[in-house]
């Protein structure tokens, strides 16, 4: 089956009643047949039959076999992060959402683990950071917020010839534009807040892998640290899964026009987006993933000027993350990347201009039509202030 039909097809869900929707089993223990022999389901934090019919349909969706959801998609990273001993290193991104920095920054080193940041879109730059510490090469792409892409295939095998591990964070495309286990990685991440749910009504994290003997270490952190997603959040995200495909495939035609009429306006000094990008990444891009997604970012030069127009828009909602059917607009310096730690906001804070849109399912012209708008009072505003400084100089 196409993965659009996967989406709304549950393979391996039967119901003793015919249920056509799994039912949500909303119970932190269940009865045993006796005191020595435990049934496949002894309690919810181990695992929960709703969960698993999710976390078989995950892995499905991203060709893998098994997978482990999270109740955040940092708890899912941190969860990988345990396979890594002290004295290892992890060559990161250096365009990372902010939270993943945070806990690269702050929380590993207390572990003795090693981070190293580089442009993962440069291969030769991450040849060289790895060391035979390296165990874990981790990389969004498209990267998060100046959609970075990184060539999924030469990493996997640059990782494997340094004896380590490559996890690809896909939250941006979703398994519906790019399936990276397909192109040799160990791991596929989602922060499934995002994008897999799609409603912005659950924080929830995954975490897919083809082998079974990586996917048991991780299902003991699951375990172990008990952060394993909660049967009514498992039940939102099936349902939300159902729509996956329709949505962005929607969102991801409406963001490329969106991109489009950002470039033809003047104020804006750059904008980022897979649709937009040089020709060597372009072939890259298109030769592992099949959509550009629905986030966008652009530069405007103008710290002030950006904020206005992230404040004048009407149908984009202010608000972090991305992937909802709603549109969402932010400044990523100030909110999604705010955790970045002083230390390292030189090196990885993106700039205090840069918006990000994400492109919801709504009518794409009334979205172009509502940034148009902000930019127009932007501009106006501007001028304002111009004229009042002016004023005061003379």
């Amino acid at each position: 089956m196409k993965t659009s039909t996967r989406c709304v097809h549950l393979s391996e869900f039967e119901d003793q009643y015919g249920a056509t929707v799994p039912p949500i089993y909303q119970t932190a223990t269940f009865q045993q047949s006796s005191a020595t022999e435990f049934g496949e389901y002894d309690y919810s934090r181990s695992g929960n039959p709703t969960r698993t019919v999710l976390e078989t349909h995950l892995a499905e969706l991203e060709n893998g076999r098994h997978a482990s959801a999270f109740a955040s998609g940092m708890a899912a990273i941190t969860a990988l992060t345990r396979l890594l001993n002290s004295g290892d290193e992890i060559i990161a991104g250096n365009d990372l959402y902010g939270g993943t920095v945070r806990l690269l920054g702050q929380i590993l080193p207390r572990q003795g683990i090693g981070v190293r940041y580089v442009d993962t879109s440069d291969v030769d730059a991450v040849r060289k950071a790895v060391s035979s510490r390296s165990k874990l090469l981790l990389v969004e792409t498209p990267s998060n917020p100046f959609l970075r892409i990184s060539d999924i295939r030469r990493l996997g095998e640059l990782a494997h010839d340094a004896g380590a591990w490559l996890a690809v964070d896909n939250s941006m495309l979703s398994p519906i534009f790019q399936q990276p286990l397909d192109l040799g990685a160990d791991f596929v991440i989602h922060s499934a807040t995002k994008f897999l749910s799609g409603h912005s009504d659950i924080t929830a994290g995954v975490i897919v892998t083809k082998s079974s003997e990586l996917h048991e270490q991780i299902a003991f952190q699951q375990n172990a640290e008990g952060a394993g997603l909660s049967p009514f959040e498992s039940w939102l995200l099936i349902r939300g899964l159902k729509t996956l495909s329709l949505r962005v495939e929607r969102q991801n035609h409406s963001a490329a026009r969106v991109a489009q009429f950002l470039q033809g306006v003047p104020e804006v000094k750059k904008v980022y987006h897979p649709s937009l990008i040089d020709h060597a990444a372009r072939v890259v891009h298109l030769g592992q993933a099949t959509g550009d997604g629905a986030v966008i970012s652009f530069i405007t030069g103008d710290e002030q000027f950006s904020k206005q127009i992230v404040e004048g828009t009407k149908l984009f909602s202010i608000a972090v993350s991305f992937g909802s059917v709603a549109s969402t607009i932010s400044l990523p310096y100030c909110m999604s990347h705010a955790s970045i730690p002083p230390a390292l906001r030189d090196q990885l804070a993106p700039p205090s201009d840069l918006v990000r849109l994400s492109v919801g399912i709504e009518d794409v012209d009334d979205l172009i039509e509502d940034l148009s708008l902000a930019i127009q009072s932007a501009i106006v505003c501007r001028g304002k202030v111009s004229k009042v400084a002016a004023a005061r100089v003379c």
